[in-house]
């Protein structure tokens, strides 16, 4: 599981990690059954304190798509993945946004910004064929 946090986001960080999770749930690079890495592994690789990544995990349980077990483990719950495309595209929308406002923040053209996601789904799309 990959997440990128965009610290000087307007979006709190426990947000950004469940915007992350659902992304890759409806996209089918999380799958049920999947394990997330644990609430301490997480915020080790990421730049957050480990109630910030519980905060996030127990959301994601409380909306249903994961399932907390104890001293197991969090896991993708069955029938995450089938999110509705409206509910993908909102999802996808809201990350969109995100990443609009650092770009104008940062002052990286609509041109830039364009390659750079460009260059994101090549690299994806290459790690993607990897795991088939």
């Amino acid at each position: 599981m990959l997440i990128r946090l965009e610290l000087s986001s307007a979006a709190p960080i426990y947000r950004q990690i469940v915007n992350q999770v659902k992304y890759q749930i409806a996209s089918g690079m999380l799958r049920p059954g999947d394990r997330l890495p644990s609430v301490r592994e997480l915020a080790q690789r990421l730049p957050a304190n480990q109630n910030t990544v519980l905060k996030a995990y127990d959301l994601l349980a409380r909306e249903h798509l994961v399932n907390r077990r104890p001293g197991e483990g969090s896991f993708i719950l069955d029938g995450v993945s089938s999110l509705k495309k409206s509910a993908r595209l909102r999802q996808t929308a809201e990350i969109f946004g995100q990443a609009a406002a650092q770009c104008l923040q940062s002052g990286v053209s609509e041109k830039e910004a364009h390659d750079l996601l460009d260059q994101e789904f090549q690299k994806l799309s290459k790690g993607r064929k990897g795991h088939e």
